[in-house]
């Protein structure tokens, strides 16, 4: 299982490359993915990733994800704890995702604050009906 951590970049420049090597321009990645050009540019741009997109990216290009990855920092033994947990819950409850169980756990480590302006910030994002 590849872990997204807060501190990963993604590159570009390796993204590119991959495609161009499969004979794939990168709008044609990305509609072959169905990964949005903003989801791109937040992937490449941000500290955090979706792991969906990555996942998407990775598959259409035909390697792991850890193959799309700038540097991976040294693992951080304090998510451990967390990752158990959420294997633990997703065990005892069939119907969840792991990955969904985990980032809960993730953000639910984010001070109230901190989850607050997370929110606000894709409550503005988010289209009006």
């Amino acid at each position: 299982m590849f872990w997204y951590t807060r501190d990963m970049r993604f590159s570009a420049e390796r993204i590119r490359e991959l495609a161009a090597s499969r004979g794939l321009s990168l709008s044609a990645l990305l509609r072959a993915a169905g990964v949005s050009r903003t989801a791109y540019y937040s992937l490449v741009r941000k500290k955090s990733a979706f792991p969906q997109s990555v996942r998407r990216l990775a598959d259409t290009l035909g390697v792991l994800e850890t193959e799309l990855v700038a540097s991976v920092p040294p693992v951080r033994n304090e998510l451990d704890p967390v990752v158990a947990e959420a294997r633990r819950i997703s065990a005892k409850h069939p119907g969840l995702e792991f990955e969904n169980v985990w980032h809960t756990l993730l953000v639910l480590r984010e001070t109230p604050l901190a989850r607050l302006q997370g929110s606000l910030r894709r409550g503005r994002a988010a289209p009006l009906w």
